[in-house]
């Protein structure tokens, strides 16, 4: 059975950090750090609009020697957001962040926020998904399937 992306966001929460475009980086990044999470979804008036992850502050707050305080988070987020349905499977989330070179997924149903997948949780699912059919195997080979 492959893994879908609802099966990942029912292993490991709908919960979605989400952060406001004004917002300063500096808040931003206090809300990373507490909910020990890499990313947040961008939202505006329920729209999601961005995604804000360790990588953008790295690239382009500290490396152009910009201040957290005074930096607002839509002068730093990513705008072209890939994102997914929870009926895409595992194997399609790696070759979107593989091809897209991102980290983080957000999950849209219906124009709507749903979740967000990392890379941690893909191969988490995927690796699953392997052992499940080893174990299959071995019991056809052992004959006890």
């Amino acid at each position: 059975m492959k893994t879908t992306v609802r099966s990942l966001l029912g292993n490991k929460g709908y919960a979605v950090h989400t952060i406001d475009p004004d917002a300063s980086v500096l808040d931003a990044l206090e809300a990373m750090a507490s909910r020990d999470v890499g990313a947040l979804c961008v939202v505006r008036e329920g729209e999601l609009v961005g995604l804000l992850s360790e990588r953008d502050y790295a690239r382009k707050v500290i490396l152009k020697g910009r201040f957290s305080k005074d930096t607002r988070v839509r002068e730093i987020m990513s705008t072209e957001v890939v994102t997914v349905t929870s009926q895409q499977t595992g194997q399609d989330c790696m070759a979107l962040m593989t091809e897209n070179r991102v980290r983080h997924l957000p999950v849209v149903e219906n124009g709507q926020l749903a979740g967000i997948i990392s890379i941690g949780d893909v191969v988490k699912g995927i690796i699953g998904e392997q052992q499940k059919t080893i174990e299959e195997l071995e019991d056809y080979i052992a004959g006890r399937a």
